[in-house]
């Protein structure tokens, strides 16, 4: 009768695990491409930030430029090493905004764990054709020692060049700026590029705090997981980049498939250890029957 019993519970317990397992496919099925699409899309308000976003366009590798050592290089000198590039646009004099970005990037980069010139590149180039060596060495020095992490001397790299070819540039990757000639000043938006080890440009963000989660996963999306962990992948397949939010948010959808697939391994464990319990009461029923 104990046996008996004991199988009815097994059996029971079996055809829970049963109907959880397929309420986890299910679950995975709810997570389906329609769903995503409902995203919003639009960069109508990034449009009027005059950055035109080139998602997917590759740089032109042959744009000269003179780097704050004074040696001559080009910009792909900086690409084809399997390390995603953060790019940014200013120039040296700029009284307040470009300032203002390229602290908020030594800030940002400070956070992080990944290691600028050796898990990521970080290139700052004049669209002023007046600004000198000496000054990019300057703010090179400055921003070096302020993260403040050894063995980055070479992780951020500060270029002049003349005008053709930091306009040419620009015109790639879509930051649109003009010079003021009553102010004397340029004026351009905030924003920096995030490319990818063969020069595509992967994301843009915005403004002039850079989040570490932002820019951890910007690289990560760049590297197209090769640097990181696979935490870290993990916690890009989740995460998605809102041009609304002008960050990475939370992609429901994504969190519904993993959710979907975790609940799925998990009965699927728990189903083999039942049916394994349930066979060695069988087993053992059996043996007693025998006797």
């Amino acid at each position: 009768m104990a046996t008996r019993i004991q199988n009815v519970g097994g059996r029971k317990q079996f055809r829970i695990a049963q109907l959880l397992l397929v309420a986890g496919v299910l679950l995975l099925q709810l997570a389906s491409p329609a769903l995503a699409q409902t995203v919003r899309t639009d960069i109508a308000e990034l449009k009027k930030m005059d950055v035109v976003e080139r998602l997917g366009d590759k740089i032109p590798f042959d744009l000269h430029f003179a780097d704050d050592s004074g040696k001559t290089v080009l910009i792909g000198d900086y690409f084809n090493h399997d390390k995603p590039v953060i790019l940014n646009l200013a120039y040296y004099t700029c009284p307040m905004l470009c300032n203002l970005v390229m602290n908020g990037i030594a800030q940002g980069v400070k956070q992080l764990d990944l290691l600028p010139g050796k898990d990521f590149q970080i290139v700052t180039i004049s669209i002023d054709p007046r600004d000198s060596i000496s000054l990019a060495a300057e703010k090179r020095a400055n921003y070096i020692k302020s993260i403040g992490k050894p063995g980055i001397d070479d992780g951020w790299r500060f270029l002049v060049g003349s005008a053709d070819q930091s306009e040419a540039l620009a015109d790639a990757v879509g930051f649109e700026y003009f010079y003021d000639k009553e102010k004397g000043q340029y004026a351009h938006p905030a924003a920096i590029m995030i490319l990818s080890p063969d020069g595509r440009i992967s994301r843009y963000l915005y403004g002039i705090e850079f989040k570490k989660n932002d820019l951890r996963l910007a690289l990560l999306e760049a590297s197209q997981g090769r640097i990181g962990n696979t935490l870290d992948r993990i916690i890009l397949y989740c995460y998605h980049y809102d041009p609304n939010a002008k960050g990475y948010v939370l992609f429901a959808t994504n969190l519904m498939k993993l959710g979907g697939l975790l609940t799925v391994i998990l009965l699927a464990i728990i189903l083999a250890v039942l049916w394994m319990n349930d066979r060695s009461r069988k087993s053992g029923h059996d043996v007693g029957q025998i006797v």
